[in-house]
């Protein structure tokens, strides 16, 4: 067994995924609990909709219990491996929803009802998307610059640091803080996922 693979490493995804990739249940839920807050915040910012944002994370761990085996610590880091997974997917739903949108849109407009309902959906979407931003604006710099670079970059949180010149327990410490704050803003939208997060 290699040093990744390790049963007491309850921290390390990659030793989690090592373990996980023989059916560990445990490892799972350990992986989980490291990894879905990053997971979740990728989700959200390019889904702009924490409803939809959840059934993506849930959707990716399914996909991660069920291809475990598939990572390879040499060609990257877990977070790398589950970062690309998550993004991967949030894009397919992206285009999932722009096309039953379109479809939606070239049917409604026959119908002048579905008009306004297009109308009365895009007003909501937009609510949300300005309240996830409102949200980022009550970060601190580092804090915001910390999100931006792991979600939107994929950055790890060592190359978050390396590239803001930060120490690394600090850039834990701020990306831990202002995930905390952006649910605590976002509220009732995120529903109960920000909890599960920090078990």
């Amino acid at each position: 067994m290699s040093a990744w693979q390790r049963a007491g490493d309850t921290s390390d995804p990659a030793a989690l995924l090592g373990r996980l990739s023989g059916g560990d249940r445990e490892a799972f839920a350990d992986f989980y609990r490291v990894t879905s807050a990053r997971v979740y915040g990728m989700a959200l910012r390019v889904l702009r909709d924490p409803g939809y944002a959840e059934e993506t994370v849930q959707e990716v761990y399914l996909q991660v219990w069920r291809t475990a085996s598939s990572f390879d610590p040499a060609r990257g880091s877990a977070m790398s491996w589950l970062i690309t997974l998550a993004h991967r997917r949030a894009i397919d739903r992206v285009r999932s929803e722009q096309a039953s949108s379109d479809r939606d849109n070239v049917y409604g407009a026959a119908d002048t009802a579905a008009g306004y309902d297009d109308v009365a959906e895009a007003v909501v979407r937009n609510d949300e998307q300005r309240a996830v931003s409102d949200c980022l604006e009550t970060l601190t710099a580092v804090q915001r610059s910390s999100v931006d670079l792991a979600y939107y970059g994929g950055l790890t949180y060592r190359q978050v640091a390396e590239r803001l010149q930060v120490a690394l327990p600090t850039i834990k410490s701020r990306m831990r803080d202002g995930l905390a704050r952006l649910r605590d803003c976002l509220g009732g939208q995120s529903r109960d996922h920000g909890g599960r997060a920090h078990d």
